[in-house]
């Protein structure tokens, strides 16, 4: 098989590339490991509604619930609410993925890509030592697809980047090891996101509950991987669950690593590109990373739509998406890398100090950089390495 463009994994990442890659006019596949696009779900689903509505036209077969905004809870009990539309990329609409993942590939399928599932890539093709195309297996026998330009969607598992030289190893610091549960529970809050902060219950990291209607809600952990020694993310999940939702019942679950490293050094090589997860594109604070997938995908398939024409494939050529998701969601980033940083060191008294020194603010309307500025005029001797952050 020959073409101009391999998009290996099809999940939000590959999807946009294919999509927008395939509307220029690109020969495009699109391969992707499971026989069921969006299945299983590893993912909280939350996603911002203002931030989805630039990328795609929300379909409301996609949208299990809408919320107000979130709530954070210290680890006494102390609560700050937000409103939807600061919350961040994460709060707004909370998606059923397995719906929303199979509309975004077959919006690419409309534009022209071939989709193909259960199709596991397995190495590079290479010629004269430059990657062209990839080595895959389709349906149980070996399949040759040559292409000049091959992304990598693949996740943070990510082989492509691997084998393409591109260095992807993750530190157990950079990592948020991760189990949900979809949890049916008439006490759950339809209205809200919450996440819950405190060492005792999610080391480095935090618990979250994202609704999905019908007394419904994705209840998950993630710890950080360097603190994992205070016990499994699914022990840990359990005993929230007794706390809090002690009479839950257990519907699905599902367990999973999210980086949170910031980015990392490349995400291009000769005839390569990562996007995603794979180019560690989500937010390390949260974890979320459906919307800086969306984007930086649509980028890398509008790049390729302009370079595989020209031959324009080499590391050096590539390296204008580099530049173009850097100057952009790469900022973000790299800024709340250096806040997850900060933070994931703070005992709980520590943040219980930072949560009540908030009382009597009005904090619905502030986003991320607006909250940071109020702590630290609030906290000014605890939060200093924070300022330059903020400027």
């Amino acid at each position: 098989m020959k073409c101009d463009l391999v998009v290996v994994g099809a999940g939000p990442a590959g999807s946009m590339t294919a999509k927008a890659a395939a509307e220029a006019g690109l020969d495009v596949v699109m391969m992707e490991k499971r026989q069921e696009i969006g299945d299983p779900v590893r993912c909280a689903e939350g996603v911002s509604k203002a931030a989805l509505k630039k990328l795609v036209e929300p379909d409301p077969s996609w949208i299990s619930a809408e919320v107000k905004g979130a709530r954070i809870r210290a680890p006494d009990g102390t609560e700050i609410v937000i409103s939807e539309d600061r919350a961040g990329a994460e709060v707004g609409y909370v998606l059923e993925r397995k719906v929303f993942d199979r509309a975004l590939a077959q919006e690419a399928a409309e534009a022209g890509a071939k989709v193909m599932v259960k199709t596991r890539a397995l190495g590079l093709l290479t010629e004269k030592g430059v990657p062209a195309g990839v080595v895959a297996q389709f349906v149980g026998e070996e399949l040759k697809i040559e292409a000049p330009l091959v992304i990598g969607a693949d996740g943070v598992e990510s082989k492509v980047g691997r084998w393409a030289g591109i260095e992807t190893a993750l530190k157990p610091k950079d990592v948020e090891t991760c189990a949900q549960f979809l949890v049916q529970d008439e006490r759950i809050d339809d209205d809200y996101c919450e996440f819950y902060l405190g060492n005792d219950i999610a080391p480095g990291g935090y618990v979250w509950s994202f609704p999905k209607g019908r007394a419904l809600a994705n209840v998950g952990i993630g710890i950080l991987g360097s603190k994992a020694d205070s016990g499994t993310p699914i022990r840990l999940l359990r005993d929230f669950m007794k706390a809090n939702f002690p009479e839950g019942k257990v519907l699905e679950m599902m367990v999973g690593g999210v980086p949170v490293s910031g980015p990392i050094e490349r995400t291009v090589a000769d005839g390569v590109i990562l996007v995603g997860d794979a180019a560690r594109q989500s937010d390390p604070i949260t974890g979320g990373g459906i919307i800086n997938a969306m984007k930086a995908g649509k980028m890398a398939g509008k790049i390729a739509a302009d370079l595989v024409p020209r031959g324009e494939v080499d590391k050096r050529s590539l390296m204008v998406y580099e530049e173009m998701w850097r100057e952009t969601i790469g900022k973000h980033i790299s800024r709340n890398f250096a806040v997850k940083e900060f933070f994931v060191d703070l005992t709980d008294d520590d943040l219980n100090r930072m949560i009540h020194s908030l009382d009597g603010i009005d904090v619905a309307e502030l986003d991320l950089k607006g909250l940071l500025k109020v702590l630290v005029r609030q906290n000014p001797k605890h939060l200093l390495k924070l300022r330059h952050l903020i400027v």
